[in-house]
């Protein structure tokens, strides 16, 4: 299955970004649940995070990532890529 990556930056003040942080957590939980292999995380300096996760298709993973709470929330602004890996 393709990986997809989405890089974000935040766009709201932490304190409501911390809002939706575990809501975000759980949607990750159930997307590993699910077989995505996602994993989640933000940058050391602050400020935005990626998520990495695989899907069947774009389509599937802009479906995907439309139901972050993040995403939802308007916490953040983001680029949807596929990520081709080339050694594992």
């Amino acid at each position: 299955m393709p990986w997809f990556v989405k890089i974000e930056e935040g766009i709201v003040d932490k304190a409501i970004f911390d809002q939706y942080v575990p809501a975000h957590k759980e949607f990750v939980q159930r997307l590993i649940a699910k077989g995505h292999q996602a994993k989640t995380g933000y940058w050391g300096c602050r400020g935005g995070g990626m998520l990495l996760f695989e899907a069947s298709s774009m389509d599937e993973a802009r479906a995907i990532v439309a139901q972050d709470p993040l995403v939802i929330n308007a916490c953040v602004h983001y680029k949807l890529y596929e990520w081709c890996v080339v050694v594992e």
